[in-house]
């Protein structure tokens, strides 16, 4: 003992095997002890709850504390332990036992909550009918019947015809249900499904193939005899199709943006619509075209940019890898030729894009197509030799066509014509505030469309039209507000 007291060293060492003793055994009992015990503790405790939930008959509840919930929690913590089964399949039947109670005291909308639950946790077959049943005759007797078209005529009345339980249809479905042959749930029926079919109808005419559809497959639901549907069905294979062919004459006639947005909307509507999807491609090969037509011209920014587009659209495209190679190879030739042609090359140069650009004229193609067009041979001139006074009074000698050609468009709502003239007007160097005038012009327009879509409730139409607004000139007065009811309409039920 003096020996130790005497070497304070020792005793060191002994308070730290101590502590290194103590930590060890704080480990062990967490890993063998708590960490094995801690699961099961916890499970029985959530089995202890549920039973305790069943037997106050609090069998559902979306904030956790249901039996069913906390049986599913349990079943959660071990999927081989039979308890939590054997306790839902215990809340399953007291769902069945409520359910029969709230028929008896003609709570009916109760009873059809706890049969749902029932029904999700595969309560016997027979004693969920035999519930269904006794509901039924309940609902069926006195003014049962009547009060639900009452309510079901109150809800057509006001509008609502499909957005819950306690809308037009499934009220009358549920008279329907307990009486085939009710005349005026019947006639009340038919009533609220002409109404859909007539919004369906509205839809087609405003562009919104989608929104049609479902709306035609929720009368179907209902009733697939009714008599408007065949026609309404028929107005949207017409519509289809005329789609599809107004598809492929904007292709047919260079107008390859908007043929990608029509076939789209068909892709939208149908993903696996063959012929939209051989569309895409074949604009892809368009896109390729006019990437040739630009690397021809050594400008590579605008071919890139229709590389991109073709790209998207088919990869696998023999005529977009034919025409990656074209633009490389004329990338190279101008890599060869220098930054700067010489004198007699660069007039020569010159000489030629102008006399395509008079020729292009002549032709009345003055902005279309990409690529071959006189504004696309100018601005190629004008790349070449900024300064040189025959580019200038070329492009002095476009610029009016190219004002007419927005002013055009605009007239025709064609704005997407409108923009590309927009687009010609500020390359061939049109006055500044002219040019921002006129775009400010394309953008209140774009919002007047959009408008006119949300008030047909085409909320999509909607978003595309504020987004080209905006594409156009980002602070049109209006947008702020416009966006904000486009966004609630977006959200609304």
């Amino acid at each position: 003992m003096h020996v130790i007291a005497d070497d304070p060293r020792r005793w060191r060492w002994i308070v730290a095997g101590v502590c290194v003793g103590v930590v060890v055994l704080v480990v062990l009992v967490r890993l063998f002890v708590v960490e094995r015990f801690w699961p099961q503790t916890r499970a029985q405790a959530l089995l202890d709850d549920a039973a305790i939930a069943v037997a106050a008959g609090h069998l559902d509840d979306p904030d956790g504390d249901g039996a069913r919930q906390l049986y599913e929690a349990a079943l959660a913590l071990d999927p081989d332990d039979v308890r939590p089964q054997a306790g839902l399949a215990e809340v399953a039947r007291a769902a069945v036992v409520q359910a029969a109670a709230a028929v008896d005291a003609g709570r009916f909308d109760e009873a059809r909550a706890a049969l749902r639950l029932a029904q999700s946790l595969s309560a016997p077959r027979e004693h969920v009918d035999a519930v269904v049943a006794a509901l039924q005759r309940r609902e069926a007797s006195g003014a049962g019947l009547e009060r639900l078209i009452a309510s079901a005529d109150a809800a057509q009345a006001a509008g609502n015809l499909d957005g819950g339980e306690d809308s037009a249809l499934p009220l009358y479905r549920r008279v329907l249900a307990l009486q085939p042959d009710n005349a005026e749930a019947l006639r009340g029926r038919e009533d609220a499904l002409a109404m859909l079919l007539d919004q369906a109808r509205t839809r087609l005419r405003t562009g919104g193939l989608r929104e049609a559809a479902d709306l035609i497959v929720q009368v179907r639901s209902y009733d697939a005899g009714h008599v408007d549907l065949p026609d309404t069905e028929a107005r949207l294979t017409e519509e289809l199709d005329a789609l599809r062919r107004r598809a492929a004459r904007s292709l047919e006639s260079g107008r390859v943006e908007r043929s990608v947005a029509e076939w789209r909307t068909l892709l939208a509507f149908d993903p696996d619509d063959a012929r939209a999807q051989r569309g895409l491609v074949d604009a892809g090969a368009a896109y390729a075209q006019r990437a040739e037509r630009f690397a021809r011209d050594f400008n590579f920014a605008d071919a890139d940019a229709q590389l991109r587009e073709a790209q998207a659209l088919a990869p696998d495209s023999d005529a977009v890898r034919n025409a990656i190679a074209h633009v490389e190879r004329s990338r190279a030739r101008h890599a060869r030729l220098g930054p700067q042609l010489p004198p007699a090359q660069r007039r020569q140069r010159i000489d030629t894009l102008l006399r395509e650009a008079a020729a292009a004229e002549a032709r009345g193609d003055l902005l279309t197509p990409p690529g071959d067009s006189a504004y696309d041979k100018i601005r190629a001139a004008r790349r070449v030799a900024p300064d040189d006074a025959a580019v200038a009074r070329a492009s002095a000698r476009l610029l009016p066509s190219a004002r007419q050609c927005f002013d055009a468009g605009l007239r025709a709502n064609s704005l997407a014509r409108a923009r590309s003239c927009l687009d010609a007007r500020e390359a061939l160097g049109d006055d500044a505030g002219s040019v921002r005038d006129a775009r400010r012009r394309l953008a209140q327009r774009w919002l007047a469309i959009g408008d006119e879509r949300l008030g047909a409730g085409n909320v999509a139409g909607a978003e595309a039209a504020l987004a080209s607004a905006r594409a156009v000139e980002p602070g049109v007065p209006g947008h702020a507000e416009f966006a904000r009811r486009v966004r609630a309409a977006s959200v609304r039920p």
